[in-house]
């Protein structure tokens, strides 16, 4: 904890930003929350004790899943795979938008309390808005029409969104902000990226994220889809017990 509190105190600027993002994901999950509560006729809080419960332990789910990571053969080592976002777009699913930001702020900040941080927060945002990406758009239109076929188009959307999202955000912030905190020249990072994948062609920004970072997202949203899909309905019941929507 002390490890992380140093952390803060010397990258004021980055915390800054995570905070911002996180503020903006969660302006944005409740209007899109809001607007599926009227289009359906409900009325309720967005949060309540039972759900707050649920977050709490979806939240901590995913946290061990996102520990658990993984390197990936067709990108550089410092990408890892993980499926955090299983548990959180099952969440999601039952219990909205919101509840889906909520998860990803508790899991990343589980983590950091857990594990601290070694890359000065970027990882760490990285994680968070790559992962509400895909939770924030697919809970959203799942929450105004829960029905089968909703559900798999629900998870193309946030899939899609999820892949093309991360793919540019990697290139435009994420990517030169690594270069920056490490002090290693963005063409370092290229070349590193063109020494495990044949199409990431060394010098190429766009080339390094369409072959390493967009096949990764897609692969991620496409098995975490799949398998939300055949365990949502069983595992609904028991997840929504006393919660009305």
């Amino acid at each position: 904890m002390n490890k992380l509190m140093q952390t803060v105190t010397e990258n004021v600027a980055y915390v800054v930003i995570f905070l911002a993002v996180i503020v903006g994901c969660f302006l944005v999950s409740v209007v899109l929350e809001k607007g599926a509560q009227k289009k359906n006729g409900i009325s309720e809080p967005i949060f309540n004790t039972r759900k707050l419960a649920m977050i709490g332990m979806f939240s901590a789910i995913a946290m061990i899943l996102h520990v658990l990571d993984f390197p990936i053969f067709f990108a550089p080592g410092f990408y890892k795979m993980d499926f955090s976002e299983l548990p959180i777009l099952v969440g999601s699913f039952a219990f909205g938008p919101v509840a889906g930001v909520m998860m990803e702020f508790v899991k990343v900040l589980l983590k950091l309390c857990i594990k601290g941080t070694s890359t000065a927060f970027i990882g760490d945002l990285a994680n968070f808005v790559v992962g509400c990406s895909l939770i924030i758009p697919a809970s959203a239109v799942y929450s105004f029409k829960k029905t089968k076929k909703s559900a798999i188009i629900a998870c193309i959307v946030g899939t899609l969104v999820m892949t093309v999202f991360g793919t540019a955000f990697n290139a435009v912030y994420l990517l030169p902000a690594f270069s920056k905190f490490y002090g290693m020249p963005l063409d370092a990072i290229l070349a590193m990226g063109a020494e495990v994948n044949p199409l990431a062609k060394e010098g190429s920004i766009v080339s390094f994220v369409v072959a390493c970072v967009a096949p990764m997202n897609l692969i991620k949203g496409t098995l975490v889809s799949v398998v939300t899909l055949l365990i949502y309905k069983p595992l609904s019941p028991i997840i929504k017990t006393g919660h009305k929507a």
